[in-house]
C-alpha cells in the first residue's frame, strides 16, 4: 500500500467549516500537543472536508475537533503518558466541552472512515515515522519484511512505487 500523500486543500463550500475545526484543534494542539500535531490534525480535517459528501457539515465543530484529536490519538498513542507529546481524554473533552461518549463516537466514526489504525503510516505523525514498524513492513515473496533489512536496491524500488518516505540505507 503507498504512503498515502496529504493536503490541507478543501473545497470552498467547505471552507468555513474546516475553518472552525481547525481553529479548535490548533488551539488545542497550542495548549497541550505539539505543531506537528497540529498539522496533522488539520491534515484529517481536510480529509473529511473533501468527502463527498462531507460529514462535517451536520453537527457542532467542536465535536468533530475533538474526533479529530481522539482519532489521531489513537493512531499515534498520544493518550499513552509514556509518549511525547501525549494528553487523555479527559483534557479533550473538557477542552472541547464535551461527554466522552460523543468524543469516543466521532472518533470511531472518523476511523472508520479512513480505516485507521494504531500505527497507521498514514496518519503518524512524522517525526514518529523511524520508529513505527508498520512503515518499514513490504510484502516480499508472500513474506511480511522490514524493508531497512533489504539491500539498497530493494529499499530505492519500494521508495519509487511510494510504499516508504525514504530510502534508510540514504540516512546512515
Amino acid at each position: 500500500m503507498p504512503m498515502p500523500k496529504r493536503s490541507q486543500t478543501v473545497p470552498d463550500a467547505m471552507l468555513p467549516v474546516y475553518t472552525a475545526i481547525i481553529a479548535q484543534t490548533d488551539a488545542f494542539c497550542q495548549a497541550h500537543l505539539d505543531a506537528e500535531c497540529a498539522v496533522l490534525c488539520r491534515e484529517l480535517a481536510a480529509s473529511l472536508a473533501r468527502k463527498r459528501p462531507s460529514p462535517i457539515v451536520r453537527g457542532q465543530p467542536g465535536i468533530w475537533a475533538a474526533g479529530v484529536i481522539s482519532a489521531l490519538a489513537f493512531v499515534n498513542f498520544w493518550y499513552d503518558r509514556s509518549q511525547t507529546p501525549h494528553t487523555t481524554l479527559a483534557q479533550v473533552c473538557q477542552f472541547f466541552d464535551a461527554s466522552s461518549r460523543a468524543v469516543g463516537s466521532k472518533s470511531k466514526q472518523i476511523r472508520t472512515m479512513f480505516k485507521m489504525h494504531q500505527f497507521d503510516p498514514g496518519w503518524t505523525v512524522p517525526s514518529k515515522l523511524d520508529n513505527n514498524p508498520m512503515v518499514w513492513m513490504v510484502e516480499v515473496n508472500g513474506f511480511a519484511m522490514d524493508i531497512r533489512d533489504l539491500p539498497r536496491e530493494a529499499q530505492a524500488i519500494a521508495y519509487e512505487k511510494g510504499l516508504i518516505p525514504y530510502i534508510p540505507a540514504d540516512q546512515t
